[in-house]
């Protein structure tokens, strides 16, 4: 089972997205996560859900 929650590099890897724009996104707040030890945790779970809300978003926007 994959760790539900993730680092920098986890979360690069799950988006398909260079390291270093997930970390922009994490400071811009563009991306669900905390700062713990100094370390960027995501949890898979938000990352799916804003994903999912974003879509419907663009679809409804689409449709209308």
């Amino acid at each position: 089972m994959q760790n539900p929650i993730m680092g920098l590099k986890e979360t690069a890897k799950y988006l398909n997205m260079k390291e270093q724009t997930v970390y922009k996104l994490l400071q811009g707040n563009k991306i669900p996560a905390l700062k713990i030890g100094g370390q960027w945790k995501v949890k898979k779970s938000h990352l799916d859900k804003m994903f999912d809300e974003m879509l419907q978003y663009s679809l409804e926007k689409l449709h209308q």
